[in-house]
């Protein structure tokens, strides 16, 4: 009896410890604790459109994913190339962890996803380098304040994109 309280004891013990690590939860995925989240699918990129969007091969199917969250210039405007090319530095051939927030996809038939390689949050690291500024899109907002406090602090330092100008368009709702 006292070795089978011990043991239960135990099991509770680990159970709350590891939930200390937690910081946010997507779909039961946990993204806390310096890890990337249980992943929806995992693929190779193999095609980087822009800033925020990718080509991505999951078990032999190419799908278009555009990130969750943030957005970076278009094609037109001032720091795509740059935006366009930390992207490519971030995930350019890489075997990447796609994490979907609450929606599957958006008008244009892209997958919406948080991703990852390895355990760089992706979307994180691109407006922490300023080449993204946060947007919500509902109802995706797992990490709305987080990404608008590192945006914040991005612009304070002047990192990346935010010297132009670009992402003073006065609205982070789309």
């Amino acid at each position: 009896m006292k070795h089978g309280l011990v043991a239960l004891l135990l099991v509770f013990t680990l159970s709350a410890c590891d939930g200390l690590e937690t910081t946010t939860s997507i779909n039961g995925n946990s993204s806390g604790g310096g890890s990337a989240p249980r992943a929806d699918e995992v693929g190779r990129v193999v095609n980087v459109i822009d800033g925020d969007t990718i080509d991505v091969d999951v078990n032999g199917i190419t799908y278009r994913v555009r990130y969750v969250g943030v957005n970076t210039p278009e094609r037109d405007e001032a720091c795509y190339r740059d935006a366009t090319n930390a992207n490519k530095a971030l995930v350019e051939g890489q075997t990447v962890s796609l994490v979907k927030d609450t929606s599957e996809t958006d008008r244009f038939d892209r997958l919406l996803r948080y991703v990852y390689v390895g355990d760089t949050f992706v979307n994180r690291e691109l407006i922490v380098q300023g080449y993204a500024e946060v947007v919500l899109y509902e109802p995706d907002d797992a990490f709305w304040a987080e990404f608008e406090g590192l945006e914040n602090e991005s612009a304070r330092a002047s990192r990346g994109c935010h010297p132009t100008g670009i992402f003073n368009d006065g609205s982070k709702r789309r």
